[in-house]
C-alpha cells in the first residue's frame, strides 16, 4: 500500500475475509476521496456487508490493509471509531422508547450532559421532520421515519466518515427521497459517505464514483460516466406493436448491432448494448441500421430510444446477474460504530 493520501478517507490494499472455506472479501482495493458518496454494488452475497463491517472495526481483516484517515483499522482500530459512524440494514434504535428517548440516551452515552443531549436531539428531530413524532415509541414509526430515525442516531456526533449499509431497503418513493436529501446534507457539511446499495438508481443519483464487487473482488471501479461508457457507447431499446414477433426482432438486432439482447419483462421490448462498430460507426449509425432491418422484415416498431446504458446494464454486462440484496454471511449488520456510538454487534475488531 502506499503511503496514506491526505486527500482519502478509506484506502484498502488486497482486503481478506475468510469464513470457513467461503472467501467473503478477496482482496478489495479501494480508494475513497474525502467529501464524497462512494457507491458500492454488488450482486447478492458478493461481500459488500463484510467490508464495510472490516472498515468500521466490526471484523477482524484475515489479510490486507486497510486504513481509515490514514489509522489501520486492525492495529489503530480507536482511531479509526472516532471517526466513523456506522447505519446498518436494520434499525439500531430502542423501539419501546420514543424518538426523543432514543436520542437522548444515545447522546447521554455519547458524553453529552442531558441539557445538550435534549438540545442536539431536538436540533436533529427538526432537521429530519420528526420533532410531531418525537414523543412517539418508535415502533409506531412508518419505515421511513425508523430509517431517518436510525441515521439521526448515527450523526450524533457529526461522523467524519459514514457508512451507510443499504439504508433504504424496502422504503417507498417519498421515503428513499427523504433519504437521500439526508445524505447529501451530511456530504455538503464535510462528511464522507461509503454507501452499500442495491438500488442502482440510488448510486446513480448519489454517488460520484461507485465500485461495482462481484465474488468478494472489486470487478470495476470509476465514476458512472466511465462504468457505462465500459459497456457500449450506447443502449438501443426497442417497443414493438406484436409480441409474437420478438423473437425475430430479437435475431436481427443480435445479428445487426452485434451485441447482446435483453428481453425485457414487457413481452414487446427488448434493450441492446451498442459499442463502435469496426468500419468506426458510431451507436447512432448502428441503431438507424439495425430499425431499417426491423422493418424490411415487417417487424412493427412502436417506439424506439437510444441512450446512454443504464447502471442496470452496466450491471448486467458486468457479473451476468441483476442486483439483488446481500446475503455474505454478516449482512445482518446493524447498530453504529464510532464518534464514540454504541454498537449492538458483536466482535469488534480489537
Amino acid at each position: 500500500m502506499s503511503e496514506p493520501g491526505a486527500d482519502l478517507a478509506i484506502e484498502t490494499s488486497g482486503l481478506v475475509k475468510v469464513f470457513g472455506e467461503t472467501r467473503a472479501v478477496d482482496g478489495i482495493d479501494l480508494a475513497v476521496p474525502t467529501g464524497t458518496v462512494y457507491g458500492v454494488l454488488g450482486p447478492n452475497g458478493a461481500g459488500k456487508t463484510t467490508a464495510v463491517k472490516m472498515l468500521a472495526t466490526l471484523l477482524r481483516p484475515d489479510g490486507g490493509e486497510a486504513r481509515v484517515f490514514g489509522h489501520d483499522v486492525l492495529h489503530e482500530a480507536d482511531a479509526v471509531r472516532s471517526r466513523v459512524s456506522l447505519t446498518g440494514q436494520y434499525a439500531s434504535v430502542d423501539e419501546d422508547l420514543t424518538g426523543m428517548e432514543n436520542l437522548v440516551l444515545l447522546g447521554r452515552l455519547l458524553g453529552h450532559r442531558k441539557p445538550a443531549a435534549r438540545d442536539r436531539a431536538a436540533q436533529l428531530l427538526a432537521a429530519f421532520g420528526l420533532s410531531e413524532a418525537a414523543g412517539k415509541q418508535v415502533k409506531h414509526y412508518s419505515g421511513g421515519m425508523r430509517r431517518r430515525i436510525d441515521i439521526a442516531a448515527s450523526i450524533l456526533n457529526t461522523p467524519d466518515l459514514l457508512f451507510l449499509d443499504e439504508p433504504t431497503t424496502g422504503l417507498d418513493p417519498r421515503s428513499r427521497n427523504q433519504v437521500w436529501d439526508i445524505v447529501r446534507a451530511v456530504v455538503s457539511q464535510g462528511a464522507t459517505v461509503l454507501l452499500t446499495t442495491q438500488y442502482l438508481d440510488e448510486a446513480d443519483q448519489l454517488a460520484s464514483r461507485i465500485a461495482v464487487i462481484d465474488r468478494g473482488q472489486v470487478i470495476a471501479e470509476g465514476t458512472k460516466g466511465e462504468l457505462k461508457a465500459s459497456v457500449g457507447a450506447g443502449s438501443v431499446h426497442v417497443r414493438l406493436r406484436h409480441a409474437h414477433q420478438r423473437p425475430e426482432a430479437e435475431r436481427l438486432l443480435a445479428q445487426h448491432l452485434s451485441a447482446q439482447v435483453q428481453l425485457d419483462h414487457d413481452p414487446v421490448a427488448l434493450t441492446a448494448r451498442v459499442g463502435l462498430a469496426g468500419n468506426g460507426d458510431g451507436a447512432t449509425e448502428q441503431a438507424a441500421r439495425a430499425l431499417h432491418e426491423l422493418s424490411s422484415a415487417g417487424i412493427t416498431v412502436d417506439n424506439f430510444s437510444l441512450g446512454q446504458p443504464s447502471l442496470d446494464e452496466v450491471f448486467l454486462a458486468l457479473t451476468d446477474r441483476p442486483a439483488t440484496r446481500s446475503d455474505d454471511p454478516t449482512d445482518d449488520a446493524r447498530g453504529q460504530a464510532g464518534s464514540g456510538g454504541p454498537t449492538r454487534e458483536e466482535g469488534a475488531a480489537a
